[in-house]
């Protein structure tokens, strides 16, 4: 097992620089890059200073922008401005250098964890995913440990009654959850239980309150687990459906395999038999499954709760990132996603090792 987890983390290395290599490529022919995005915001406060002047100014407003008629660029807008000024603004976000140079120089970074400076908000990229890495870990740790607590029990009582008036409502109610949006139901708590128009017992936002570190002990943990209420259960409601039918459907085919008919025969105890045979062998593909479900959950099932309930995680900072064209901070998040998914892939199979010691990756031909 040893050797198996040290190919695997070696393997880690050129996958990483596999998945960052296609997305840089990828998102340098993308049209609106951070230039084009900075000589929009330029070429809009430059329409503002001319709509102050024809309103009475006399003379042209401090730092303002000179407008070169005549000047021609690859940048969309930017034919009005000063060359000099659009060569300040490449050199800026290292655009004066070829594609390669840069792709080459960022991996040299990622290499010691240095994941750049942001273009807009002029902080380390590092430090953004930092600041916003608790609200992730707590939407995501929260909700996938309570899917798994209320799937798996469900799972198995379904299975084992199935067919039955249980069964058959659980179903429905599964149904509904599996139907209904995460972020659907996240509306309908806002409006139901945080003053949108019946109650107001949870809050609205933030992931604490204003006078939080004011608070004792007992205090900080109730006002944390208060702000989460609302969005831990807005994630679980649409994300315990299919783990419970899964849960269920690779129960019934355990109960059905010889070694069961042979353990019943045998006089076992059915108890004996459902937890000490079936449930082992039928929870290999759902404990599996967790690492990834946690990966999803953390980075890309939460997007739009956080949205909704003004949460600054990991998925919103990538998706503002992306809608401002923030290349370091897009680069930066994508690399931590897929580095902590490829750790949890491994830790997956070592889960399964754990949970089923006949299995041994190392005498799997590579």
């Amino acid at each position: 097992m040893g050797w198996y987890v040290t190919k695997r983390f070696l393997l880690i290395v050129p996958t990483l620089i596999g998945i960052v290599a296609i997305n840089f490529f990828i998102v340098q022919l993308a049209p609106g890059g951070p230039v084009d995005q900075m000589i929009s915001r330029i070429m809009g406060e430059t329409a503002g200073q001319s709509m102050t002047r024809v309103a009475g100014a006399q003379t042209a407003m401090p730092g303002a922008v000179v407008l070169d008629p005549g000047a021609k660029s690859q940048f969309a807008g930017a034919q009005a401005l000063d060359p000099a000024l659009i060569e300040a603004i490449e050199k800026q976000f290292g655009f004066d250098q070829p594609l390669y140079v840069r792709f080459f120089k960022m991996l040299g970074d990622y290499a010691t964890f240095d994941l750049g400076m942001s273009f807009f908000e002029k902080r380390p990229v590092l430090t953004l995913i930092k600041e916003a890495l608790p609200v992730s870990i707590s939407l995501g740790i929260w909700s996938t440990l309570l899917i798994y607590l209320i799937s798996i029990p469900l799972g198995v009582v379904k299975a084992v009654r199935d067919g039955t008036r249980f069964d058959t409502w659980t179903s429905g109610v599964i149904l509904v959850g599996y139907a209904m949006p995460s972020f659907l139901f996240a509306i309908f708590l806002i409006v139901l239980f945080a003053g949108g128009s019946y109650f107001s017992w949870f809050p609205l936002k933030g992931l604490v309150s204003s006078d939080f570190e004011t608070l004792s002990t007992m205090g900080k943990v109730f006002d944390y687990f208060w702000h989460l209420a609302l969005p831990i259960a807005a994630l679980t409601i649409g994300g315990f459906a299919t783990l419970t039918m899964l849960t269920k459907n690779s129960f019934l085919d355990e109960i059905t395999k010889q070694y069961v008919l042979t353990a019943r025969a045998k006089g076992v105890a059915e108890k004996r038999v459902l937890l000490g045979h079936v449930f082992r062998n039928a929870m290999l593909i759902v404990i599996s499954g967790f690492p990834g479900a946690l990966v999803g959950m953390l980075f890309t099932g939460a997007l739009l709760i956080e949205v909704i309930f003004s949460l600054e995680g990991l998925g919103l900072l990538g998706f503002e990132a992306i809608v401002k064209r923030d290349y370091p901070v897009i680069f930066g998040t994508l690399f931590f996603f897929t580095f902590v998914g490829l750790v949890m892939t491994l830790v997956g199979d070592i889960t399964y090792t754990l949970v089923d010691p006949r299995i041994d990756f190392e005498k799997r031909e590579m």
